[in-house]
C-alpha cells in the first residue's frame, strides 16, 4: 500500500473518532468504529501527491498515474483538470465491479449580485410538489420522473439472485446485475437532478425554496416511498452548493403555511390535499394551488434576503439553457424534457 493512502486512512479514522467524541459531549449514545471486512473497504484517496494526470492521450481519455499502483486509463465525462490543480484524488469501487477516479478541485465561486442589480424576472420560488416534482412562481411544472420499468428491472434481478446459491459463482454474478440495475435507478434520479437544478441557478439571480423536514415526513407519510424517490433533501442540498459556484442566492423558506396562505391577501385556509385549487373566501383570487405556494416562498425568499427588486423581464429567459420548448409560455413539462435536455451536470 501506498504510504499516502495509508495516511489518508489513518487521517479518516482520527476524524470519525473526534466526530464520536463530540457526540458524546452533546449527550448523544454512540457506539464504536467497526472495522471492515475483507472487500468492503472499497476506496483509497491520495492527498495533494501519490497521483499525477497525463492528458496527452486526449479530450475524453487520460492516464492517472497511481504510488505504488501504475498507470490505469482513465475516461473522463468532462476536461481533466491540472495535477498541480488537484487536492486530492480517489479511487472508488462500486458494488458493480466498476471503478471511478474522483478528483477534488478548488474553483473560484463568483460574487453574488447586488440587490439593485437584480431583476424581478430573474428571481423565481420553487415549491416541491405532489402531483409534479416542481412548480414555479412563473407557473411552470416539472412532472416527475416515471421510474416503473427500472423498478420492474430492479425486481426482477432480485427474484433471480434469490433463486441462486448464496456465495457461487452465478450468485456473484447476479449480485452484480442487481447492483447495475439499482444503480441505473439512482444515475437516472441524479441526472434529473443535476439538470433540473443547473437550470436554475443558471438562469435566476435569486432562488427561493421551501425548507422541507423530509425525515419526518418520510415517518408518517403513507407515500414514503414515493418521497424517498424525490429525494427532496439531495435536490435542496443541489441548488445551495450549484448556487456558490455560479453566484446565484439560493434560500431555503419555512414551508409552513406556504400552501393556506392567500398570495394576494394573505388570509389563510385549511383545505385537504386532494384539493388542488386555491380559492380565498377573503379576497376572492383563484389559482392553482401549488403556484400559489410557490409564490408565497419567493415572497418570504426576497423578505428574508431583504433584497428589493424591480419590475421588467431578464434578457435570457430561464429554458434557453435546458427548456428551450418552454421558453415563451408557461405550462407542464415531462420530466423527459429534462433528462433529455442534456445540460452539464454542475
Amino acid at each position: 500500500m501506498s504510504a499516502h493512502a495509508a495516511q489518508q486512512t489513518v487521517s479518516q479514522i482520527q476524524k470519525d473518532q473526534k466526530v464520536l467524541k463530540e457526540h458524546r459531549k452533546n449527550g448523544r449514545k454512540t457506539g464504536r468504529l467497526k472495522w471492515q471486512g475483507a472487500g468492503e473497504f472499497r476506496s483509497v484517496a491520495y492527498q495533494s501527491e501519490g497521483f499525477n494526470v497525463n492528458h496527452t492521450t486526449g479530450h475524453d481519455f487520460g492516464t492517472l498515474t497511481l504510488s505504488k499502483i501504475g498507470e490505469i486509463p482513465i475516461r473522463a465525462h468532462r476536461d481533466l483538470p491540472n495535477t498541480e490543480n488537484i487536492k486530492r484524488a480517489i479511487l472508488k469501487k462500486e458494488r458493480t465491479g466498476a471503478w471511478f477516479a474522483c478528483f477534488v478541485v478548488e474553483v473560484e465561486s463568483p460574487a453574488k449580485p447586488d440587490s439593485e442589480d437584480i431583476d424581478s424576472a430573474d428571481c423565481i420560488g420553487v415549491d416541491l410538489g405532489v402531483l409534479s416534482y416542481i412548480h414555479t412562481s412563473e407557473d411552470l411544472s416539472v412532472e416527475c420522473l416515471h421510474l416503473e420499468s427500472e423498478y420492474d428491472q430492479y425486481v426482477r434481478e432480485q427474484r433471480a439472485l434469490d433463486r441462486t446459491e448464496h456465495g457461487s459463482e452465478n450468485w456473484e454474478n447476479q449480485r452484480q446485475n442487481v447492483a447495475r440495475a439499482k444503480r441505473q435507478i439512482r444515475w437516472k434520479v441524479l441526472d434529473f437532478q443535476h439538470k433540473l437544478s443547473t437550470w436554475l441557478v443558471k438562469a435566476y439571480d435569486v432562488v427561493a425554496v421551501e425548507d422541507l423536514d423530509v425525515k419526518s415526513m418520510l415517518e408518517t407519510s403513507q407515500s414514503a416511498k414515493n418521497k424517498q424517490d424525490a429525494a427532496w433533501s439531495r435536490f435542496l442540498d443541489m441548488l445551495e452548493y450549484k448556487g456558490e459556484l455560479h453566484g446565484t442566492h439560493v434560500v431555503r423558506v419555512d414551508a409552513r403555511g406556504t400552501t393556506k396562505e392567500c398570495n394576494q391577501c394573505g388570509v389563510e385556509t385549511s383545505k385537504p390535499l386532494w384539493v388542488r385549487e386555491h380559492s380565498c373566501p377573503a379576497c376572492g383570487h383563484t389559482e392553482d394551488r401549488d403556484l400559489n405556494a410557490a409564490k408565497n416562498i419567493l415572497d418570504r425568499g426576497l423578505n428574508k434576503l431583504s433584497l428589493q427588486v424591480g419590475p421588467g423581464r431578464s434578457e435570457s429567459t430561464p429554458v434557453q439553457t435546458v427548456l428551450p420548448a418552454f421558453a415563451h409560455h408557461s405550462g407542464r413539462m415531462d420530466a423527459k424534457h429534462v433528462v433529455e435536455a442534456g445540460s452539464p451536470a454542475a
